[in-house]
């Protein structure tokens, strides 16, 4: 019988500690989301935050930079999903959105238009 590991067991054996797994994070969003906070406070609040959260936030950070490259890109194809890419308040309006929420947002319209598609 299989257990599911806790969030700190996935944090130590997935990236050592959870030092490691946010300066990871720290460059990662550095990349894909161009914000002007400092690194040292950045990397203060992630210390703060759950390994839970932080885990949730490295899957999220890696696909829209594996898949979109950055976050104005997401927006973009977002809005495109949407139908909506003509749209520039609306594509701005979109960029001020949390990661998350505009990947699970991007996923959706995706997925609606492969079932419009089929």
């Amino acid at each position: 019988m299989s257990t599911k590991k806790s969030p700190l067991m996935r944090a130590k054996e997935e990236f050592g500690s959870k030092e490691k797994l946010v300066d990871r994070l720290v460059i990662l969003l550095g990349s894909v989301n161009k914000s002007d906070e400092e690194k040292d406070s950045l990397k203060g609040r992630l210390l703060a935050s759950s390994n839970k959260k932080l885990l949730r936030l490295f899957e999220v950070t890696s696909e829209i930079k594996e898949k979109y490259g950055s976050l104005e890109k997401l927006a973009d194809a977002a809005a495109k999903a949407l139908g909506r890419a003509k749209d520039a308040p609306y594509v701005a309006k979109l960029k001020t959105f949390s990661l998350g929420r505009l990947l699970d947002l991007a996923r959706a319209a995706e997925k609606r238009a492969r079932a419009t598609a089929a």
